[in-house]
């Protein structure tokens, strides 16, 4: 899933590619991904595009006083093409769920893909005056990298939660997903499973700390990146989320798993949980 680095990315190359272009045709290969009808999407049409913006995990293109907003989900993705075909698409046939073609002020005709792998289709796109009016966003939390060090020990100590738990809640922070929170963790040394009430003040500041380095870290390695090099770039990145089985790049010890139904994540025993394998929630109760 793309979360606050890979999204503010693409709308960083939105903002390099799109702006000032005219919306023209809008696509649409999956009547499931749109979630509002009024405005309606063709109300984009005709219109120049005059920002790219990220809230949280969402990402939003205005154009004519108007928000064309994409949650791209677990499998969802932006492609940009120079020169895409003038055929309509055929509903339901493969990952593209919405295209929305471009004249740009040099004379060039490119568009952007929305599009979802796999067959659980989740990807949700809005059409809006105000961002506020999609549900998800006006939910969001803080941005994880614009909130301050005093309001982040307060959520924190607001919610008597495991730490994954709170780093993936968007009502909490807005922006973290799974991957992220692995990474965070494992670089604070703080076992996914640690409560957020029994954080000293130290440990509080370390992990606002890590939190920023691996983001701005994550952002700084993502934004001016090709679109599509963007997923690449994510794994390049970590070291411990979707590593399971690898050696930790930091002791050597090998990366272990927590499987929940439909989800998992990764940690180092030896740096996270001073050397004990949870369970895997697949196969027994978790080990505290």
């Amino acid at each position: 899933m793309p979360e606050l680095p890979e999204v503010e990315a693409l709308a960083s190359f939105l903002r390099d590619h799109a702006l000032g272009a005219v919306i023209g045709r809008i696509d649409v290969a999956a009547l499931s991904v749109l979630k509002t009808f009024d405005p309606p999407l063709t109300a984009m049409q005709g219109q120049d595009v005059t920002d790219a913006a990220r809230f949280g995990k969402h990402l939003g293109v205005q154009a004519g006083g108007l928000w064309m907003i994409t949650h791209l989900s677990r499998g969802g993705w932006l492609r940009w093409t120079d020169n895409p075909s003038s055929a309509a698409p055929k509903p339901g046939k493969g990952p593209l769920a919405l295209r929305v073609h471009l004249f740009t002020p040099e004379g060039s005709t490119p568009a952007f893909d929305l599009t979802e792998a796999g067959t659980r289709k989740r990807l949700a796109v809005w059409v809006v005056r105000d961002p506020n009016e999609v549900p998800g966003i006006a939910r969001l939390g803080p941005d994880a990298l614009a909130v301050g060090e005093p309001q982040f020990a307060d959520l924190l100590r607001a919610k008597s939660s495991r730490l994954k738990t709170v780093l993936v809640d968007q009502q909490v922070l807005a922006g973290i997903g799974n991957a992220y929170s692995d990474e965070i963790l494992h670089a604070a040394r703080l076992s996914p499973f640690a409560t957020t009430g029994s954080l000293t003040d130290e440990a509080v500041h370390e992990l606002y700390e890590t939190m920023r380095r691996i983001l701005l870290d994550a952002v700084a390695r993502s934004v001016g990146q090709d679109a599509a090099r963007l997923k690449g770039e994510k794994r390049s990145g970590m070291a411990v989320h979707a590593r399971t089985g690898e050696a930790c790049p930091v002791c050597g010890d090998t990366v272990r798993e927590v499987s929940y139904v439909d989800r998992s994540f990764q940690y180092c025993p030896t740096c996270q949980t001073g050397g004990r394998i949870l369970a895997d929630r697949r196969l027994s109760r978790l080990v505290k």
